[in-house]
């Protein structure tokens, strides 16, 4: 938890068992407003029956009670609705397989597009998406990776363009902006929207004055508007070389620094 103004905080996931229903969001994405809901409800008697757990269930430590009953619901927000949030967190859905695929490769600048409309840096970042009892009996997470691109990479004009024999007059550049899992848990950091909404725009503008389509756009005009409105697009290699994967995938999970080591616990290997 994270410490904000008027006594507050900014609450997030945490370890093997958190916050987190792991895979109940699997049917939001396709679902209808109904299935949603459903969603909505069993993630909200999740959350509150996760800190009632916490705050008093007498398995869980005395000091662990203790201190969780101290926490409440903020008494001045959402007041509309009990103070509880009005709207879920919906961190990835859907996304358009456009013109180009931002992945893992972009990410890591082993691949260099010539026509970026923005930078990323963030870690490549997924929160678990299963878990399951292993053949050991340990009981599994699966899905988290926190993985540096070691600095930043260019995000292609064609990854917010639908392919063209699809749709012509449109472009993406939030949550459904084209590329792969692992590359979009690094690209979807609201500065990185901020940025591609401005190019979208100046690229719309630029289609609008010009006459011409979309995916006929005149790249080298975007580039020059983009840099001349402040935009940064340029990579520096010297500084920031690609960063290939390990050669060698890992045999063991690493813990992480601080992670809670349980007596006797799993801990589960490749083998």
């Amino acid at each position: 938890m994270d410490p904000m103004p008027n006594r507050k905080t900014d609450t997030n996931n945490r370890w093997g068992f958190s916050t987190n229903m792991v895979g109940a969001n699997y049917e939001y994405p396709d679902g209808d407003y109904a299935a949603r809901e459903a969603i909505i409800e069993k993630q909200e008697h999740y959350q509150r029956g996760l800190m009632w757990t916490l705050t008093n269930h007498l398995r869980v430590p005395d000091h662990v009670r203790n201190e969780v009953s101290r926490w409440g619901l903020a008494a001045d927000e959402f007041t509309e609705n009990n103070n509880w949030p009005t709207q879920i967190y919906v961190r990835e859905g859907r996304r358009m397989i456009g013109e180009y695929v931002t992945t893992e490769h972009d990410c890591r600048r082993m691949r260099m597009v010539n026509d970026p409309v923005g930078l990323g840096s963030y870690t490549m970042d997924s929160h678990n998406v299963q878990r399951y009892v292993t053949e050991q009996g340990c009981v599994q997470n699966e899905g988290n990776i926190e993985a540096s691109p070691g600095g930043p990479y260019a995000i292609s004009y064609r990854s917010l363009l639908p392919k063209q024999n699809e749709c012509s007059n449109l472009l993406v550049c939030c949550n459904g902006v084209s590329s792969s899992h692992i590359a979009f848990g690094s690209i979807r950091m609201e500065p990185v929207f901020m940025m591609l909404g401005q190019s979208a725009a100046t690229a719309a503008v630029q289609s609008l004055n010009d006459g011409s389509g979309l995916h006929d756009l005149d790249y080298s005009k975007l580039h020059d508007q983009l840099v001349a409105d402040g935009q940064r697009l340029d990579v520096d290699l010297d500084q920031y070389p690609p960063l290939p994967p390990d050669k060698e995938p890992p045999i063991k999970r690493s813990r992480f620094p601080g992670e809670p080591v349980i007596e006797d616990g799993c801990m589960v290997t490749l083998d």
